[in-house]
């Protein structure tokens, strides 16, 4: 902290017009249809467009003026507003535009790093239009800070620092972003492979041989409180539910329960989705460790069976169980799939202490991949709250006497 406080102390700062300090370029003049014509696995251009489309060309599928070969803050100025830095050979669609600095004394990605923190102000000026989007006048008379403009050898410096610095948070990010990527794929693989197995390893059985199916009853997120009988409501089972859960995020009352008489799935149960908007996701089960019985939607199962319910969840993430399911699924604005459906699934039975092997392999690639209390994510997260705090530390500057 005492380096940062040396790093900006007694620092003056001249706010300055975009468009009085970079060098705009506004790319070139193609569509997305020949964008995506022209693209090529082999080419090395990247070419931006609206939103986060991109394409790959070779330099010869466009006018050489239009290739940018400085380092640039790309403004996606329709749909999606952000501002992205590249600091390799590129161009953009027309539409768009960048900027880069021929000044000596301004490192660009520090003007990068201000515009990322500024993004909400923009996306607010774009809200105002009936497609988001902001003209080059929005940017051209937004103001950056300059630190030590009567100093240019330190003014740089002071920006080259603030660079480093957040560099390496954005770095450390990546890393673990990259590493929590392969090893969900490493979990995928190995989930596949425990469940692959050979003749006369396990037997095989239908869901309907071993357990039976019970589907929950209806009711409506208006329905859903912050207190009283633990629910699962079918919409939470993608954005909130993974493998297995103890407790629940929604709530209903009991009056409601008896009311409506809704379905309850008890400790050891699989709560299985049954609908949703995609296919991929659909059939996914949560096996319900909670003491307590919890109230599922009439777009959800819960399967009972004498196997682990956690060996039985993680089942239900695997390809062969999806290539068994997908046949049953009827497709449409929303997909589903029935009791009846999934009962003709088939899954391999080995011993009780395979299923717990089995689990207890996979409960650790989990916690790694999906934990936010103990594995990757909670660390990516955290990582991004230390750079956020020292982002917004190290870019934040008075505003005295700012002309409009």
């Amino acid at each position: 902290m005492s380096i940062l406080s040396n790093l900006l102390e007694g620092v003056v700062v001249e706010w300055k017009k975009i468009g009085d300090t970079l060098i705009r370029t506004s790319g070139t003049k193609i569509t997305a249809g020949r964008m995506k014509e022209l693209n090529k696995e082999s080419a090395t251009l990247k070419i931006f467009a609206g939103g986060r489309t991109t394409a790959f060309l070779d330099y010869e599928d466009i006018p050489e003026k239009d290739v940018n070969r400085e380092p640039s803050i790309i403004v996606k100025s329709r749909g999606v507003i952000e501002f992205e830095y590249y600091d390799k050979p590129f161009s953009h669609k027309n539409e768009m535009w960048s900027y880069h600095s021929k000044n000596e004394s301004i490192d660009i990605k520090f003007v990068y790093y201000f515009l990322k923190i500024q993004e909400p102000y923009f996306q607010n000026l774009a809200s105002r239009m009936q497609m988001p989007q902001i003209s080059t006048p929005d940017t051209e008379k937004f103001r950056i800070p300059i630190p030590c403009p009567d100093n240019p050898k330190k003014s740089l410096e002071i920006q080259k620092e603030i660079v480093r610095i957040l560099d390496s948070f954005s770095e450390l990010t990546a890393e673990l972003t990259a590493e929590l990527t392969a090893r969900k794929h490493q979990y995928s693989y190995y989930r596949e492979q425990l469940f692959g197995f050979e003749e006369g390893e396990a037997d095989w059985k239908s869901f309907n041989e071993i357990g039976e199916f019970q589907r929950g009853k209806r009711f409506v997120r208006t329905d859903l409180i912050s207190e009283g009988i633990p629910t699962i409501h079918y919409g939470e089972m993608y954005t909130h539910y993974g493998t297995w859960a103890a407790e629940t995020k929604s709530f209903v009352s009991k009056e409601l329960v008896e009311n409506k008489n809704l379905r309850v799935a008890e400790k050891g149960d699989v709560v299985i989705v049954a609908a949703g908007e995609t296919i991929e996701d659909l059939g996914k089960g949560t096996a319900w460790l909670g003491d307590e019985g919890v109230v599922i939607h009439d777009a959800c199962f819960s399967y009972r069976s004498s196997l682990h319910p956690k060996y039985v969840a993680y089942f239900t993430r695997t390809r062969q169980y999806h290539d068994q399911i997908r046949k049953h699924i009827s497709s449409g604005k929303i997909s589903a799939i029935n009791s009846k459906g999934l009962s003709k699934v088939v899954i391999p039975v080995p011993s009780k202490e395979e299923q717990e092997r089995i689990v207890s392999i996979l409960d650790k690639f989990d916690i790694l991949t999906t934990s936010i209390s103990e594995g990757l994510p909670k660390e990516i997260e955290l990582r991004k709250k230390q750079y956020e705090y020292y982002r917004d530390l190290l870019l934040t500057f008075p505003k005295k006497n700012l002309e409009k």
